[in-house]
């Protein structure tokens, strides 16, 4: 038996969840439970995200207490998480008294190794809010092409990243006040110490997957920058210990303690269960914290994250980096997954596509979703799309037409000319044992994460179980004298078939199984039940067991959704993460003006890439250029190689571009809410490639992508047919 403790990532708690959140915690509810029913020992714990300034500033608006909104959002997420049927061990919050000793246990222990350094920083404060202004805070006038209200980073008229201290005439958006700049002392962990440790670290076989692993080494190449970890008061979360008398208060970044909730959770779960020591519950043993956490340990226990793709690099990079630190184990994995879209796009308000929770509970049962998920889920980072029209057959396919068909189909011939009695003996075993053997392959599906390979198996044989009822007819059969004992024995092939499902199904499907147990009179559907028939074993009179999904409750859900949007547009939009997402790790490249501004809550203000400058003049002589200027332009046929998203930032895209030459290089194109990367993989595309490599916040851009038509309502990539040759140059 395996001893494993197994987090999600921790929802923020300044707004609901929805399908994007729960397209995490399902797949982690699915391979906790996959695990489980094979028999070893699984916790599984989580908690709300509750720290952070726009948490500060979200419960002034609406005139509670910090403490007072998190505690509401925390019971709606808890209730959301019930709907789907995710069983955690234990649901707690950040903001406990277990979170802030172990947040202050570790930064004490790297301290006092020197992995702590100061440093003042000069910000743009907010005289009336008396607030440190991030730079989505602060809006001014660009100071290149002087376009008016550009948010504190990047201007989204010329493409240029600068610093907020730059801009002309800056306000804050909280309280319309003149920023003042003034300096403040930051501190700081020393990630490039750990940078050996984890190159290491992240190349271990089975930690983490190729592909993340991959996309880590860039930043090691760029070299490593310390990590800001403090921010000013007045902030909602925990005051960094020791620090001098005479300095103000100084907190932790949300960032520092949200992964140290994952600790939190799990000792306050070993409190609960050590206080209730001497109770029989197998499903509730004793746990000692120890066991999982100390660094000797972890060759006993396991330890895995599931998380979002856009927080990677803190839970790859600097969390591994401050349990080293620390003396605290790593982890054993950290398993990531795409981002969620919906009907082929992002999830949009407008259109009713960005669903909560709540909402889809109220129009369709979660089980439907959860199947969804898992038919789409891979151990590969890659986006899924949520196509109702494709969730609608698929569901009515394969578990109305499929797996309950071979039920409903056949328990009433049991039922109503056998008293319920299955046969007493097996007249097809080597179609039985096909299918037990199968469930080693499908095992082996679910601890690998490949749960869309684990649902096709499990429909193959749904398929065998169908295709051998369609063979034998027992409707046909019950009509002939003296066919009674073969129509039983085909019946009882079909139900144990049908059993043999539920096991496989059980992980995914909770609560049919559940109905199933009732139906089928039995107690046990774990993985080892497979291998036993039942054999002169009575079963109950069938009750349908799932309904067929109708256009109408689609319809009627994202109708909601639009409604639900009107009357509350502030949500959560994170993916399995908080969304107060901080900056990726700073590289050499980046490092001097990082350190230059403060970036608690950047999510949604990063910079937007190269776009055309628009603005125009009455003087001819500015508005034309000579042929010899325009001569100076290379423009050259590239194909996208690579398209990605950017961790923490909204509107830019990544691309890796083929420009002939056997050469390759980045470019960042601010088109992130025009197109998913996808959609752009493989193109042909003009770049034009003889443009000053231009140092932004996430690297180097070497290049422009041609696009067409306004950057603020909606911009065309400029793509090329196939006959156009990579490298060829535009005349």
């Amino acid at each position: 038996m395996r001893h494993i403790l197994v987090t999600s990532a921790l929802p923020y708690a300044n707004g609901n969840i929805h399908l994007g959140h729960l397209l995490e915690h399902i797949q982690t509810d699915i391979w906790v439970r996959a695990m489980k029913a094979q028999g070893h020992h699984v916790t599984y714990v989580c908690a709300d995200d509750a720290h952070g300034t726009s948490i500060m500033l979200k419960a002034q608006e609406t005139n509670v207490t910090p403490e007072a909104l998190i505690a509401s959002v925390k019971a709606s997420h808890e209730a959301d998480f019930a709907k789907f049927l995710i069983d955690y061990d234990n649901y707690y919050t950040t903001h406990s008294d277990e979170n802030r000793e172990f947040a202050e246990l570790i930064y004490r222990r790297l301290n006092a190794e020197g992995h702590i350094s100061t440093k003042d920083v000069e910000q743009l404060f907010d005289p009336e809010k008396n607030l440190f202004l991030a730079d989505r805070f602060v809006k001014g006038e660009c100071p290149k092409c002087g376009a008016k209200d550009q948010y504190g980073d990047n201007c989204e008229v010329c493409g240029t990243t600068y610093n907020a201290t730059e801009l002309k005439n800056p306000y804050s958006t909280l309280s319309g006040a003149t920023p003042i700049l003034k300096t403040s002392k930051h501190y700081f962990f020393d990630l490039p110490e750990f940078s050996e440790f984890l190159q290491q670290w992240t190349t271990d076989a089975g930690r983490l997957q190729p592909a993340v692993a991959n996309k880590l080494q860039e930043w090691f190449e760029s070299g490593l920058a310390s990590w800001d970890i403090s921010r000013d008061g007045p902030y909602f979360g925990f005051k960094i210990p020791d620090t001098p008398a005479n300095e103000p208060d100084k907190y932790f970044y949300v960032w520092l303690d949200a992964p140290v909730g994952y600790m939190a959770s799990f000792q306050n779960l070993c409190t609960q269960r050590q206080e209730s020591t001497g109770t029989t519950d197998p499903q509730r043993p004793a746990l000692n914290f120890d066991d999982y956490w100390l660094s000797e340990n972890q060759h006993k226990t396991e330890l895995y994250h599931f998380i979002g793709k856009d927080i990677v690099y803190f839970h790859a990079l600097f969390w591994p980096a401050m349990l080293s630190g620390a003396e605290f184990r790593t982890p054993t994995g950290v398993f990531a997954h795409g981002f969620l879209m919906v009907n082929g796009e992002k999830m949009s308000k407008s259109r009713g596509t960005f669903i909560q929770a709540a909402t889809f509970a109220e129009h369709l049962h979660p089980e439907y979703l959860r199947y969804y998920f898992a038919t789409k889920l891979s151990d590969k980072v890659e986006d899924m799309n949520l196509d109702f029209e494709n969730f609608m057959q698929k569901v009515n396919s394969d578990m109305v037409g499929k797996v309950v068909n071979i039920a409903s189909r056949c328990a009433g011939f049991i039922v109503q000319q056998h008293d319920g009695v299955l046969s007493s003996n097996c007249s097809e075993p080597d179609l039985l044992a096909d299918i037990m053997r199968t469930g080693d392959e499908i095992a082996i599906a679910y601890e690998n994460r490949e749960f869309s390979r684990a649902m096709r198996l499990i429909m193959q044989c749904a398929d065998k179980a169908n295709e051998y009822i369609d063979a034998k007819k027992p409707w046909a059969m019950a009509k002939q004298q003296g066919l009674e004992q073969d129509v039983q024995d085909v019946c009882s092939v079909a139900i144990n078939i049908f059993r043999q499902l539920m096991v496989y199904l059980a992980p995914v499907l909770p609560e049919l199984t559940d109905n199933a147990k009732a139906f089928l009179n039995l107690d046990d559907l774990s993985f080892a039940s497979r291998n036993t028939l039942l054999l002169d074993h009575k079963i109950n009179p069938f009750k349908p067991l799932m309904q067929r999904i109708e256009q109408t409750q689609i319809d009627a859900m994202m109708a909601a959704s639009k409604q639900d949007l009107q009357v509350a547009p502030e949500v959560n939009t994170g993916i399995g993460a908080t969304i107060n997402a901080s900056p990726m790790p700073q590289t050499a490249s980046n490092r001097s003006k990082q350190a230059t501004r403060q970036t608690a809550i950047d999510e949604g203000t990063d910079a937007s890439g190269e776009s055309s400058d628009n603005s125009d003049s009455s003087d001819s002589s500015d508005r034309f250029i000579d042929f010899a200027d325009f001569s100076k332009v290379e423009m050259t046929v590239a194909q996208v190689v690579a398209c990605n998203y950017v961790e923490g930032a909204d509107k830019l895209l990544q691309f890796t571009l083929d420009i002939g030459r056997d050469t390759t290089i980045n470019v960042f194109s601010g088109i992130r809410k025009f197109y998913e990367p996808q959609q752009l993989q493989d193109k042909k595309v003009i770049c034009v490639t003889n443009l000053a490599p231009r140092k932004m916040k996430f690297g180097i851009s070497e290049g422009m992508i041609l696009s067409s038509g306004d950057p603020k309502t909606g911009l065309v990539v400029i793509t090329l047919p196939d006959a156009c040759q990579v490298g060829d140059k535009l005349a």
